[in-house]
């Protein structure tokens, strides 16, 4: 079957000839005996016994994300950061080293600065624009390569054939942050990634309603994670992954209006006198079209664009939007405008902002699903306004 095909067709077993997989909103599952309760927490077979380890509702969001990923095993969490934290803590200790992407989100780097060192665990950045330099930062203790591609807001491209052959050569795995491309655009297990990661709050869900995230890999892999977020507890709720599992049957549908409406937007941005830069994957202006055009289906559903005027004027021309929402989310069918510099990149010096193409006149546009002429309209007299 096709990715359409498989995204819609796979479901739950019925267990009562429903056409739609119900909701199991229950905490607990019982069991038929003493002896069958044993076996399940033995792990000598399979079934739910709590909502924090397992749920059917969970169980079909995560294989359906398996299929489409093309991946063996996958643990749903409560949100994409869960996702990217439970990624990393099974496999790290102190003493280990983390070689990371000198352009991520401003959340993942937090965690890399404020938090991984607490545990002895050191970081280098690999400057995402010198791949010929990666090898070399590579440490003896060095466990894990994390990075997203495209970049959150910058949208810089990592080539995942050479960072994952990389990775291979030197023993040490490798995890990518899958959650712009989503695996309508992008798998990166083709190119040989060890660990994805997905917020599925963006746009897996696609309308704003929940938040989610998953794990995904080997069933190895994926044995370390479970076990990690059966004691810590950071699961995905059954009525979260339903929602999410619906919405993949729309996944397909809505990246493809959200790519083609980006395109045009980015195109439009481009010739306009007030833009200073415009960074979308499959313009051919982008440094790594040829890069895009070979690991991405499509470009995706974001452009960044910066502003004349630097900070200030970015600042008046989201406030100057009428129709876009103002927030920090993405992946809507609403168009979403966001100005990085004084909101989810703010507490992140001003020097490795830029250096991750962050700007003070940066916009991060989450292109959403109206009219393309609305859209249009709404940025022209923003700046106009803002001038």
């Amino acid at each position: 079957m096709q990715f359409e095909t498989k995204a819609i067709r796979l479901q739950h077993e019925r267990g009562h000839r429903e056409h739609s997989v119900p909701l199991y909103l229950t905490s607990s599952f019982i069991f038929e005996d003493a002896e069958q309760a044993r076996a399940l927490f033995a792990d000598e077979v399979e079934g739910n016994i709590y909502s924090r380890f397992s749920n059917p509702n969970v169980n079909e969001f995560v294989g359906k994300m398996c299929v489409l990923e093309g991946c063996e095993d996958g643990f749903g969490t409560a949100s994409g950061m869960a996702a990217v934290f439970s990624s990393m803590m099974p496999f790290l200790k102190q003493g280990d080293h983390v070689l990371a992407s000198s352009a991520l989100f401003a959340s993942s780097t937090r965690i890399m600065n404020d938090f991984l060192p607490k545990w002895g665990i050191s970081v280098s950045y690999f400057d995402i624009q010198q791949p010929e330099t990666w090898e070399g930062m590579i440490q003896e203790n060095t466990k894990m390569i994390f990075a997203e591609t495209p970049s959150n807001p910058g949208l810089v491209l990592i080539d995942l054939q050479f960072l994952c052959d990389l990775g291979k050569k030197h023993g040490i795995l490798v995890n990518i942050d899958n959650c712009f491309a989503t695996p309508y655009l992008q798998t990166p297990f083709s190119f040989g990634a060890d660990i994805v990661t997905h917020s599925a709050t963006k746009f897996i869900d696609g309308q704003g309603r929940v938040v989610g995230g998953i794990v995904l890999g080997s069933k190895e892999i994926i044995k370390e994670v479970r076990a990690f977020c059966r004691q810590t507890g950071p699961s995905l709720s059954p009525f979260n992954a339903w929602v999410l599992s619906k919405s993949l049957e729309t996944l397909h549908v809505r990246m493809d209006r959200h790519c083609e409406n980006a395109l045009k937007l980015a195109q439009w941005l481009e010739q306009h006198p007030e833009i200073v830069q415009v960074n979308y994957p499959f313009l051919p202006s982008h440094p790594q079209y040829a890069l895009a055009k070979k690991q991405m289906k499509l470009g995706g559903g974001v452009v960044t664009f910066e502003v004349k005027g630097g900070y200030e004027r970015g600042k008046k021309f989201l406030n100057s939007l009428k129709m876009f929402s103002h927030s920090a989310n993405l992946g809507d069918t609403r168009t979403i405008a966001t100005h990085p510099a004084s909101t989810t990149h703010s507490k992140i010096a001003e020097a490795v902002r830029e250096a991750a193409g962050i700007f003070g006149g940066t916009v991060r546009v989450s292109v959403g699903l109206e009219h393309i002429d609305d859209i249009f309209a709404d940025i022209e007299q923003a700046l106009q306004v803002s001038k």
